[in-house]
């Protein structure tokens, strides 16, 4: 039996349902953080919570994550029983948090097959110490403890039944949702919960974890458990809840006779319901006479049902009668867990059918002269639109709430500033808004990074907070919106602000500055970039989270590497705000295909604001080599793309070409080319490290004739 345990299954169900229990609980105790105390349902929330990572971390033997996860529980049945006051809050916060990180700690090692050796001694020695202390304040007050919140480690689940006058029977009946997976896993679980109240039970099937097509038997024709104990259906009903895979749970209290006749559920009285239509009752009727033949055999035929001899269920005094119904035929939000490189790999499928479409369309084939080509058109422009719903659909599928990376903001700003003793609000704006799963794999350190600068650079102590006059609590915002294909994710404080002299100053030490070039040279925008480059910190004492001179220059190098930019703004003594422009996506841009000399570029379409024909007369020429053009009384630096890359046989006369006014972070550039060649899907595909380290280029794309173009990067052409 044991050669055929296969915990592959249980163990990746394991890590799914415990890390969606995990940021349900830190989302809840952030939440309620600022709180006086955790409200009841908080408690029972919690308690629940443990008490399930308890029990899915027994039947997988982790007994670290199931010590601490029973310790904690332990701390919140006695909060639940006994209701104590002047519970110290935030130190119950961070004990919670706490256990949430070594939980977390100790499912990375099991997804990365290390051993879960995580040692929990300490943190269960810090609740025992918590828990003593609520203790001995109640103990002070007079009031009586609750029993305690005993765990026994049965060595078996069949208990021998030792019925006393105080035992109680039930016959359960389990339905599944039809979508559940590993359903024999979900039912295992049932049954471990149900142990620790149990003087006797059984389970049918009972063959759940070495027999994987249990699970296919149960979804089809339920589960059921015998269970003897000294408790009420309430209680019952307590552990076993219905939830996003159990679909219904029957419970029948029944004598100690009807339980000894094991899983016979079939002798309950048959319900039906009566607004169904005649038809439907007779064929229950001639359903349930089949069986009954099909029985004859085996056993005495029984009376034949007729409609007269249904059960009907009694309703609430002064109101009609009508047979039982499920109660439960609620319409369910199917769900399925997908692997994310099966979701890239779709990803992948959709883009090369892009790219296919596109070949499809240009065909040369289709230039020849005289074909009709109405019938190709209309099937065509079919094609297209569902090519397009199909981008729609996989891109939403794609597209993830950045709810979850905001909330590890939150966690991250209750840290550091208990640490430092600063009292600080979080605020968060926007969480809902919805960018590609790759995109926020990419933005969570550098938001890490600047949410920590900010509690920890950014605001004051409050001892010089109070010096300066400033009353209001230290305040960090994060907020998100989308704005033209873009998010723009922005974090602001209302701390000291950026020192521009200070900057100044570092920045000349440094060698940074143009000693030819006066400071007051420099916009304030200018001074502030300073502080994303490599090793450059103000911060004169090193601390556990700056000052090390590391930090924003990952901020930049991350965003950077998928087209993104970060701009600061800030003012001296009223705090600053450094936003996050990124793209909503990285996997297909509407752009505009340019040809310079034999070569094919292409162009994002957002940062295009104008196609512009000039004239020889309209150019200024610097002795430098720098050229700019005046348009409509504005004057544009001027780039040639065939010059910036050293092409040959590229248009000289910008009366031969087409300029192109881009803007990118508020600063606009002309760029030169040949001519253009149209609007286009374009599916960005990588290009080697090497390559990427020509400015102004960010990818590749293959076009409708099969030849390659690389996507211009418009923040390096601006360098």
């Amino acid at each position: 039996m044991a050669e055929e345990f296969n915990t592959e299954g249980m163990l990746d169900m394991y890590l799914f349902e415990n890390e969606q229990l995990l940021e349900q609980l830190q989302d809840r105790v952030l939440e309620q953080k600022d709180a006086e105390c955790f409200d009841e349902d908080s408690i029972n929330e919690i308690f629940r919570t443990m008490h399930t990572i308890k029990g899915s971390s027994g039947i997988m033997m982790f007994d670290n994550i199931t010590a601490v996860s029973h310790k904690l529980e332990d701390v919140f049945y006695y909060l639940r029983e006994s209701h104590p006051e002047n519970v110290p809050h935030l130190d119950l916060v961070e004990h919670v948090l706490e256990v949430a990180d070594f939980i977390s700690n100790e499912m990375d090692k099991i997804r990365n097959g290390s051993p879960v050796d995580g040692d929990s001694s300490d943190i269960i020695k810090r609740l025992d110490g918590f828990l003593n202390m609520l203790k001995n304040g109640i103990a002070q007050g007079g009031a009586e403890q609750p029993p305690e919140n005993v765990h026994e480690e049965p060595t078996q689940f069949y208990i021998a039944p030792v019925a006393t006058s105080a035992s109680r029977f039930y016959k359960i009946y389990l339905t599944f949702f039809p979508e559940t997976e590993m359903a024999n896993v979900h039912a295992y679980k049932t049954v471990y919960a149900l142990k620790e109240i149990a003087e006797d039970l059984l389970y049918s099937p009972d063959d759940i974890i070495a027999d994987e097509g249990s699970a296919e038997l149960i979804l089809k024709e339920g589960f059921r458990i015998l269970l003897q104990a000294q408790c009420s259906e309430q209680e019952i009903r307590d552990i076993i809840g219905v939830g996003y895979d159990i679909k219904n749970v029957d419970i029948f209290e029944c004598k100690a006779e009807e339980f000894l006749q094991g899983f016979d559920f079939g002798d309950q009285d048959t319900q039906i319901d009566l607004e169904s239509s005649v038809e439907e009752i007779e064929s229950k009727v001639q359903e349930t006479a089949e069986e009954a033949g099909e029985k004859e055999v085996k056993e005495p035929a029984k009376p034949q049902i007729a409609p007269g001899d249904f059960v009907i269920k009694s309703k609430e005094p002064g109101k009609h009668k009508t047979l039982a119904k499920d109660k439960n035929k609620v319409e369910k939000a199917s769900f399925i867990s997908v692997n994310v490189s099966k979701m890239d790999q779709l990803m992948e499928l959709i883009g090369e059918l892009v790219i296919s479409e596109s070949v499809v369309l240009q065909s040369p084939d289709l230039k020849v002269p005289g074909l009709n080509l109405n019938n190709f058109n209309k099937a065509a422009a079919q094609m297209s639109k569902i090519s397009t719903d199909l981008q729609n659909v996989i891109m939403s599928m794609r597209m993830v709430s950045l709810a979850n990376t905001f909330q590890k903001m939150n966690r991250i700003v209750f840290d550091v500033s208990r640490k430092l003793g600063k009292d600080i609000e979080f605020e968060m704006l926007g969480e809902q808004t919805e960018v590609d799963k790759n995109i926020i794999e990419h933005i969570s350190d550098p938001l890490m990074h600047m949410v920590r600068n900010a509690v920890d650079h950014g605001i004051e102590t409050n001892e010089e907070r109070a010096q300066s006059g400033k009353t209001e609590k230290g305040r960090v915002i994060l907020s998100a919106r989308t704005e033209a294909g873009k998010v723009w994710i922005s974090v602001e404080d209302n701390g000291r602000g950026l020192d521009r002299e200070k900057i100044l100053a570092k920045a000349r030490k440094q060698g940074l500055l143009d000693d030819n070039k006066p400071d007051s040279s420099y916009s304030d925008k200018d001074v502030y970039q300073f502080i994303t480059l490599p090793g450059f910190s103000t911060n004169e004492q090193v601390t556990e989270y700056s000052g090390r001179g590391v930090g924003m220059d990952v901020v930049v190098q991350s965003i950077q590497s998928i087209g993104g930019a970060l701009d600061i703004e800030s003012q001296t003594g009223f705090g600053t705000v450094m936003s996050l422009k990124i793209p909503l996506t990285l996997a297909i841009i509407n752009g505009i295909v340019m040809e310079t000399g034999n070569s094919s570029f292409v162009m994002e379409t957002s940062v295009i604001k104008e196609f512009v024909s000039v004239r020889e007369n309209m150019m200024i020429r610097e002795p430098n080599g720098d050229e700019y053009v005046m348009i409509r009384g504005e004057c544009f630096p001027v780039r040639r793309l065939g010059k910036w890359y050293g092409m040959s046989a590229y248009k000289e006369s910008v009366e031969d070409g087409m300029m192109l006014i881009l803007e990118v972070e508020d600063k606009k550039i002309c760029l030169f080319v040949d001519k253009l060649i149209g609007e286009q899907e374009i599916v960005v595909k990588p290009i080697p490290s090497y390559i990427k380290k020509v400015k102004g280029l960010s990818g590749c794309t293959q076009l409708g004739d099969g030849s390659i173009a690389l996507i211009l990067d418009p923040a390096g052409l601006l360098e």
